[in-house]
This record gives C-alpha cells, structure tokens and sequence, in this order.
C-alpha cells in the first residue's frame, strides 16, 4: 500500500470483530512505532537527540508484551489480560472492551530531560504523536482499524500496567479487525 493509500484510508474505527491480532501483526505495529531502522539505533519516529524516552506495550486476551526494539522482540510484561482494567480507566470506551488488543503508549520524561530541561515534556509528546501516527498508518496497511485515545486516568493505566514511578502512560489504542 502506497503512503498517499494508508493516509486515505486512516480513519478512527472504535468497532472490532472478536479476531485475535496475528502475532505477525503484533510485530509489524511493534515495529512501525519504534522499530529500528538505523544501524546505531535510529528508529521508526524522530526522538529529540536520539533519546528514545517511549515505551511501548500490548495487552492481548493472553498477556501484556513489552516491545524491546533493539532485539525487534516483545517479552511477556505481565502475564494476565488486563484489558478490562484499560476499559475501566479509559472511562469505559467500548473501543476498549471490544479490541482484541490494546497499544499503549508510556513515556519516560527523565531520558529526555537530562539533555533538554524543561523543554522534554514537549518533544516527548511530539514524539508519541509521531510514533502513534506510525502506528495508526501501519493498521491501515494491514487492513486493520484503530482509534487513538487520550481520555483515561493515567493512575489507573499505570497501576494496571505496573509502571515504575516516572513512566507515565500518554496514549491507549484498540486495535483490531473492524466489524463490518
């Protein structure tokens, strides 16, 4: 699919067949988010200095899998579906219940911070928007359908996710195959 096709057919769907994600599809959207595509580590989405403060997961029916993008491998984080935990703090948008998985999108301010002040949050956020956006074009790709959500209590996504203190979560999408 041609990039003018993908950004076409982008559009937020919020309804979901009860299919499960491949796990080759859990790999691409892993990728296209934070993928590394340089040889010294440069990835998917432009980080202010090359400081890479996101973190990226996936709760599925079977587990939550954290996306290690050196190794291009996701490990279990935590063995569990906590999707109704990520419905219950994202004010229980169907979207939520309904997709066979959740990517989350958390970032670590601290790395950024060191080198940039008080100017890290910005390009953190900057830097989600573009990895999200990577994403939400990767699920057009496969024919799949997402919706990027901002509304939710983040205490509560991190207590479900077990976020150490100083990750904090800026994005939730439900992603899966739209009901038709």
């Amino acid at each position: 699919m041609s990039l003018e096709a993908a950004l076409t057919a982008r559009q937020s769907i919020r309804d979901y067949t009860d299919q499960a994600l491949s796990l080759e599809d859990l790999a691409q959207l892993f990728w296209s988010a934070q993928g590394v595509t340089r040889p010294w580590g440069g990835r998917t989405a432009p980080s202010a200095g090359a400081l890479y403060p996101l973190e990226l997961y996936a709760a599925t029916g079977d587990a939550v899998y954290h996306y290690l993008p050196a190794q291009h491998q996701a490990e279990i984080w935590l063995d569990e579906d906590i999707r109704a935990s990520l419905w219950a703090a994202g004010l229980r948008q169907e979207a939520l219940k309904q997709a066979p998985a959740v990517f989350i999108l958390t970032a670590v301010y601290a790395r950024t911070s060191t080198k940039y002040g008080d100017r890290a949050e910005r390009y953190v956020k900057l830097e989600a928007g573009h990895a999200a956006q990577n994403l939400l074009l990767q699920v057009a790709a496969l024919n799949l359908g997402a919706v990027p959500i901002g509304a939710f209590v983040d205490a509560d996504v991190s207590a479900a996710l077990g976020l150490s203190p100083g990750e904090d979560p800026l994005y939730l999408i439900p992603v899966g195959h739209p009901a038709e």
